[in-house]
């Protein structure tokens, strides 16, 4: 079997990013999942144990003093490196800013060709075949890579279960440190939590809100269903240009683009560019009281009707069944 290598990320406190998961299921289709780690230390027990949770048969933990210090250079040369050490049949990196950049990195180096936001992949004898949604949703088309290693990189929450747990084999490695050409890391600072919610693009459940809802006090009633639901919190670009709430929250085209198992739009219109990012989603459920709506057009399930009316009883009922 092929082997398939995958980067992972890890926030600056040491946690394994939750699109590891999803990239290592993806690789699981493909190939034998091998996991590359870049840390200035050896690789925690925990670590090397998730890790197998998630699928990973082989860990090529990358050693090296550089890994908090300098910018992305780090995770370039371990791949490179892995690349040598397993003749990998392809590489995937999450749609992240550090995984596209650390993609397109590897690709000028080996010799390979990059496939963006991807959001399915499959083994079409002996090819890998990533699939991608485009024009706004509205499309979806495949990509080949013919001649090169193939290098994609995965719409966070796009890939659907985990792979199975297995017993992962370690190989670390000690890279050197090359101070030409790199970007040093003076220090690193958290943005502050604003509130205990699931990060929205890779949130499993998603509740947005658009212009219906009508004033910024009343988008309170998607925050009161998302944390009913355990979700996060999304917003139409007309509701945000409206002031409801912050930019952060802006799901479509110009703002964060979503494939949660469940996506739940409020008073939300479906303007093209809203779908754009949000369509890849398992499960969409509408509720707009103009059954005209676009959004109906790619909702699983729709409700016409009034959302100061809908969602309080869909609160309600979702707490009943809960207790």
């Amino acid at each position: 079997m092929s082997n398939v290598l995958v980067l992972i990320e890890f926030s600056p406190r040491g946690e394994i990013a939750a699109s590891a998961r999803g990239l290592l299921a993806a690789a699981a289709t493909l190939g034998s999942p091998v996991a590359v780690v870049v840390s200035a230390t050896p690789l925690a027990d925990d670590d090397v144990a998730r890790l197998g949770e998630l699928g990973a048969a082989g860990i090529y933990s990358a050693v090296t003093a550089a890994a908090g210090t300098v910018l992305l250079a780090p995770a370039v040369d371990a791949l490179s490196g892995a690349v040598d050490a397993y003749e990998p049949a392809a590489v995937l990196a999450a749609n992240s800013v550090d995984g596209r950049e650390a993609a397109a990195r590897l690709a000028v180096r080996v010799g390979g060709s990059v496939l963006a936001d991807v959001v399915h992949v499959h083994n079409g004898n002996g090819t890998v075949v990533a699939q991608h949604s485009v024009f706004g949703g509205a499309y979806t088309v495949e990509s080949v890579v013919e001649g090169g290693l193939p290098i994609l990189t995965i719409r966070q929450g796009a890939i659907e279960g985990q792979a199975p747990t297995v017993q992962a084999e370690l190989k670390t490695v000690s890279l050197g440190s090359n101070a030409e050409g790199v970007v040093l890391i003076d220090g690193f600072h958290d943005d502050p939590a604003g509130s205990a919610r699931p990060e929205l693009r890779s949130a499993a459940t998603v509740v947005s809100g658009g212009r219906g809802l009508g004033s910024s006090a009343n988008f309170v009633l998607v925050e009161q269903l998302a944390d009913t639901l355990g979700a996060a919190v999304g917003a139409s670009r007309a509701a945000v240009d409206a002031g409801y709430v912050a930019q952060t929250a802006q799901v479509g085209q110009t703002g964060v683009s979503v494939s949660p198992q469940l996506y739940i739009a409020l008073g939300i219109s479906g303007a093209i560019q809203h779908r754009a990012g949000m369509q890849t989603s398992k499960t969409i459920v509408a509720i707009n009281k103009d059954e005209d709506a676009p959004i109906f057009d790619v909702a699983d399930f729709g409700i016409v009707g009034d959302i100061f009316t809908v969602v309080p009883q869909l609160i309600e009922a979702v707490k009943a069944r809960s207790n």
